[in-house]
């Protein structure tokens, strides 16, 4: 399907511009740009303003026109846009919160090779740099595409998609919308997203003076803390903890410190869960007793499996596979333990029954559900012949035989019309060199030290330009 000559001309131009490239991916990855609520820099705080801002000047330093929509969302592309024939890539120049355990400093961008680390490398700085030189390659090798392009990027669409929402809501839609925010080849459906908490009805008793663990709901936690009074922990009990837990004594405090392996909490797998780890050492100790044991049991039950089992909300089906539901953040408030959740549930599933069930569940441990949003999932004809080609492309460019899928992970494709997910990840390789670089659980997305090989995504990017190459004569809707 593709011109291997033109494939030469493109990987040469793409060799020939990756220093370039790895630079304007370390400028925006240096950006603590975490989307912040009821900030005084609205609409996501001063740092995503400034990753917007640079992203944005980087695309006018390389000859582009660029709009900012109110600090939303931004794009670079060209000043008048033919919307029934452009293809919009969407990507996000936010963050999740960097959470613990890094050898590498998270927002300096330290080089090691082709590998960038820093937290938002993969996911998204990293991509949405990429797209923009995919962009600029078709332009300067006077490519025909056959159809417009238009990159977008966003800053919340790791809390919630508020800026998308708000840019479909005063603004038109590209005829065709692909995400760089997944795995290789074409994501066509993608799970639905709901968040929630459970909330203790009674305050925690005399034992317990502080519980948490967590930092985002979409990570899995690699830390949990308990802090009860001294007097309420018998020295062989500490000492039966101390295998177990970090133990710390603070004046009449003892902090009891869990650790676990994060990620993210859409793919579970070969994760660890802190809060979890906490709650079983805790229990199995026997040093609670009243209501701190009960929450702390409740808690426990709650965070000890990875699919619903608990709860009864265990699904699973042939188009998405099985749902995943892990409490991400802990919280203390009031006195009262906070809970949250994030469940990722099968295309075929139905959201409002999922949270019905969870709120009998919860309700017979004296707690209360409260669901805060229910993200309904997404699902793109995978009959559309943009969905055969790029699969071909990557098929026959890797030498792969990979089929279109579906996935548990939520980008901006269920925000838009007309949207899929293709690439970036998934690319083939020899051994991963952050595998020799880093300790085992760091590198990935969400993770600490999270790392991107952009030797892998210049080739992910030139897949992406024969890929658009085969679009052509494609109608977009």
């Amino acid at each position: 399907m593709y011109d291997a000559g033109i494939y030469q001309k493109v990987s040469a131009w793409f060799d020939g511009h990756r220093e370039d490239m790895i630079r304007d991916i370390q400028r925006i990855t240096r950006i603590p740009s975490i989307a912040e609520r009821d900030t005084d820099t609205p609409p996501f705080g001063s740092a995503c303003r400034e990753a917007l801002e640079l992203m944005l000047q980087i695309g006018r330093e390389h000859g582009f026109h660029t709009e900012n929509y109110e600090f939303y969302a931004g794009s670079i592309g060209e000043k008048e846009k033919d919307w029934e024939n452009l293809i919009g890539f969407w990507n996000h120049l936010d963050v999740v919160p960097v959470g613990e355990d890094w050898d590498y400093p998270p927002f300096e961008a330290v080089r090691k090779g082709d590998l960038i680390i820093g937290r938002g490398s993969q996911d998204n700085k990293g991509p949405a740099v990429g797209i923009l030189y995919v962009m600029e390659c078709i332009r300067d090798l006077k490519l025909d595409v056959g159809h417009q392009l238009c990159l977008f990027v966003g800053c919340d669409e790791e809390r919630g998609m508020e800026d998308v929402e708000y840019y479909t809501s005063h603004y038109p839609v590209p005829a065709l919308s692909v995400i760089a925010d997944c795995g290789f080849p074409v994501c066509y459906g993608e799970k639905g997203i709901i968040e929630g908490k459970a909330v203790s009805r009674e305050r925690v008793g005399g034992a317990i003076l502080d519980f948490y663990g967590g930092s985002a709901g979409n990570i899995i936690p690699d830390r949990a803390v308990l802090i009860l009074k001294k007097e309420t922990v018998p020295a062989e009990k500490r000492k039966e903890l101390e295998g177990r837990l970090a133990c710390t004594e603070e004046g009449d405090r003892i902090l009891l410190a869990a650790s676990g392996s994060g990620g993210h909490s859409a793919f579970p797998e070969g994760s660890s869960n802190a809060i979890y780890e906490l709650c079983q050492a805790v229990t199995e100790a026997g040093i609670l007793s009243g209501r701190d044991a009960e929450l702390v049991e409740a808690v426990r039950r709650g965070t000890r499996g990875n699919y619903g089992e608990e709860f009864g909300i265990s699904f699973e089906d042939e188009l998405s596979g099985r749902l995943t539901c892990v409490g991400t953040v802990l919280r203390l408030y009031e006195g009262r333990a906070e809970l949250t959740f994030n469940i990722r549930y099968s295309i075929t599933a139905d959201g409002k029954a999922i949270c019905d069930r969870l709120s009998d569940y919860w309700n017979d441990r004296n707690f209360q559900w409260e669901t805060e949003r229910d993200s309904r999932p997404n699902y793109f004809d995978p009959s559309h012949p943009a969905v055969g080609r790029l699969t071909e492309v990557y098929n026959e460019l890797t030498g792969k035989a990979l089929k279109p899928y579906t996935m548990g992970g939520g980008t901006y494709a269920r925000k838009l019309p007309n949207a899929f997910g293709f690439g970036i990840g998934n690319m083939p390789g020899k051994r991963k060199p952050e595998e020799e670089l880093l300790r085992p659980g760091h590198g990935n997305a969400h993770g600490p030290d999270e790392t991107l090989d952009c030797e892998r995504l210049a080739e992910a990017m030139k897949i992406y330009v024969m890929g658009l190459l085969a679009l052509k004569d494609v109608e977009l809707k």
